[in-house]
């Protein structure tokens, strides 16, 4: 039986600090690491100045409040120059941290977009991902929009916690040595409190971060839902767009309205749960910042009005509270960003662990392709869905080169997916295949796919335009029937808009015609032709091809006479197997008068190949 498809890893049950050090330890440790790790050492060095600075202006607090307090005209003026330096080189410091801190953002990243776009075009996974039970949706928008919030949020928090633990550190001890003991006396017990405004700084952090999970946690599985619903709705508007024509033509936009409006209801109902949640947590944050104005006034006053501390000192205290507990309220300042971000950072990792399931799908598969033969050969193939339903069952066949083969059957028996395993693209299912070179391999779906960019970018493709030259490129389009479509080879338009379904798919021969492959697939590539440019289109394997080997799936009434063996899906109880019919004669030329203007190009073509040769 074909392997049972492989379930995502353990990844979503790892705690998540640990799978996000995952990916963060192979950007700092991999190729960018020389990069990665200069700009991380350049954020903490000019951070570490920042807090400096921050350190002499608490110093600064205490000398202008005492110059004032004493009326001392000139130790004003001069703490005020001072404090112009300060300014001037916090403000400098701020800015190219601002600078290399982005640069960071940008190469994080970049690194992670071209990773995960590396990831999810190799051997075709983006096309395997659609079968994957469980596999992570939208994957555009997680590499478009998601990688960059991931990366930006977690560099920005990344840097607050560690100049909160430096600020912490920096001005722990100037609280400890200002705010002295605090006498108590209970009754007939007295005692002193050590560096009581430190203490207070604790439990007053203490409680706002304990009141701040505790009011605000749900926010993370919501912005997780948010994020869905977004992407889901952004995908129906993408997929609107593309079939347009379809929805146009059958009227069916009320329906569409209805379905983007229930998407976009959706994102409205998660958006409210999220603005509920903002709320709760907005009368803690409110209040607990109003209190810290003057919380630790009212605590230090009592030793200012026993006169044990001057006016500059009981600011220079003021401040550095603030400094504290602003360090130790980190996480109470930061938690709605936390939960977001922890969002996107999710949705990044589900494509990550989505894109493990289908390498471990492959390695695991039973199907062994083996490359570089002359021929192609089918060994007791199985072909299966990934919910080990059987399409094809045990299938032996072997195809010559040079040899014309059509594949028919009825619809459902696997002809599609025996080419998309042929092409490798199909892991799920058991026996061998042998293929040619896969360079000397081209396959053509029923619809072309046509790259943005120029027309001459499209007739080239997969190939570079710079590599044919505007004769040949001529040539090849007049020879199928597409000699208007020469003047606009340089123009930039969607082609898969602009041109016809007939066109485009003659445009696919065009590029048969410039690559030459020695194998070529073709799945229903005749469908959307009429009958005098099909001919045309087949009688190219009996003149400019004819060294090529041609295996087709398709129905069209007449295409079995371009092909010399005829194999057959019969569906069967535990699948189709492949039977063989050879045909009788060889393949009919095409009519002379079929499509003028592909005749008119044969010789030409002919003549143009043979001087590159």
């Amino acid at each position: 039986m074909p392997p049972h498809p492989t379930p995502p890893p353990e990844g979503p049950q790892e705690g998540f600090l640990r799978r996000f050090g995952r990916l963060t330890t192979e950007y700092f440790n991999g190729e960018e690491k020389g990069r990665a790790r200069g700009l991380a050492a350049g954020v903490l060095a000019l951070t570490l100045l920042q807090i400096a600075i921050q350190v002499r202006f608490n110093i600064w607090n205490r000398d202008f409040f005492n110059a004032l307090e004493t009326r001392d005209r000139a130790a004003f003026f001069g703490q005020m120059g001072l404090f112009l330096v300060l300014t001037l080189g916090s403000m400098a410091t701020a800015v190219f941290q601002l600078y290399v801190r982005q640069l960071l953002q940008l190469h994080w990243r970049q690194w992670l977009v071209l990773r995960l776009q590396h990831r999810w075009l190799e051997d075709g996974r983006h096309y395997q991902l659609n079968f994957l039970p469980d596999a992570a949706d939208n994957p555009d928008q997680r590499i478009s929009e998601n990688t960059r919030w991931a990366t930006a949020m977690a560099v920005e928090m990344a840097v607050g916690l560690i100049t909160s633990v430096l600020m912490l550190i920096s001005f722990v001890g100037i609280l400890w040595t200002l705010s002295g003991p605090l006498h108590v006396a209970f009754g007939a017990n007295e005692f002193d409190i050590p560096g009581y405004m430190v203490w207070a700084a604790l439990l007053y952090a203490g409680i706002g971060s304990g009141l701040t999970w505790f009011i605000g946690r749900p926010m993370v599985e919501i912005n997780i839902r948010r994020n869905e619903a977004e992407s889901d709705h952004r995908f129906a508007l993408i997929r609107l767009r593309e079939s347009s024509e379809g929805v146009a033509l059958i009227r069916g936009e009320p329906d569409e309205e209805r379905g983007l409006a229930g998407a976009f209801g959706h994102v409205v109902t998660v958006m409210k749960d999220l603005m509920r949640s903002e709320r709760r947590l907005m009368w803690l944050t409110s209040a607990y910042g109003m209190l810290l104005t003057v919380f630790p006034v009212l605590v230090a006053s009592p030793r200012y009005f026993a006169g044990a501390i001057t006016l500059g000192v009981l600011m220079q205290i003021s401040s550095a509270f603030g400094q504290v507990t602003t360090s130790l309220n980190w996480f109470v300042d930061n938690f709605p960003r936390i939960a977001d971000w922890r969002s996107h950072v999710e949705r990044v990792i589900e494509l990550e662990d989505t894109l493990e399931a289908a390498d471990t799908a492959e390695a695991d598969s039973l199907i062994h392709i083996e490359e570089g033969g002359e021929t192609l050969a089918f060994r007791e193939l199985q072909i299966a869905h990934p919910d080990r339903n059987v399409v094809i069952d045990e299938a032996n066949a072997e195809i010559a080169p040079g040899e014309r083969v059509l594949i028919v059957g009825e619809s459902g028996t696997g002809k599609s997916t025996l080419f998309r395993a042929i092409a490798g693209l199909w892991p799920w299912g058991s026996g061998e295949i042998r293929i040619p070179d896969r360079a000397g391999m081209m396959f053509m779906p029923q619809r072309p796919y046509l790259p943005l960019g120029t027309l001459r970018a499209a007739v080239s493709y997969p190939a570079s335009p710079r590599k044919f030259s505007d004769a040949v490129v001529r040539a090849a389009l007049e020879r199928c029937g597409l000699p208007h479509l020469v003047p606009r080879l340089d123009e930039e338009e969607r082609w898969d808009r602009i041109l016809s379904l007939g066109e485009q798919q003659r445009l696919a021969f065009t590029r048969l015609l410039l690559h030459k492959p020695r194998w070529v697939f073709m799945d229903e590539a005749t469908a959307a032709l009429d009958e005098a440019n099909q001919d045309a289109m087949m009688a190219l394997f009996q003149e400019e091809l004819a060294d090529s080997a041609l295996v087709s799936i398709g129905h069209r009434p007449g295409l079995d006479a371009y092909h010399a063996r005829t194999l057959t899906l019969v569906r069967g109880a535990e699948g189709a197997r492949l039977t063989a019919r050879r045909r009788r004669g060889p393949p009919r030329k095409a009519q002379s008068d079929a499509a003028p203007a592909a005749v008119a190009g044969r010789g030409a073509l002919r003549r143009l190949l043979r001087g590159r040769s």
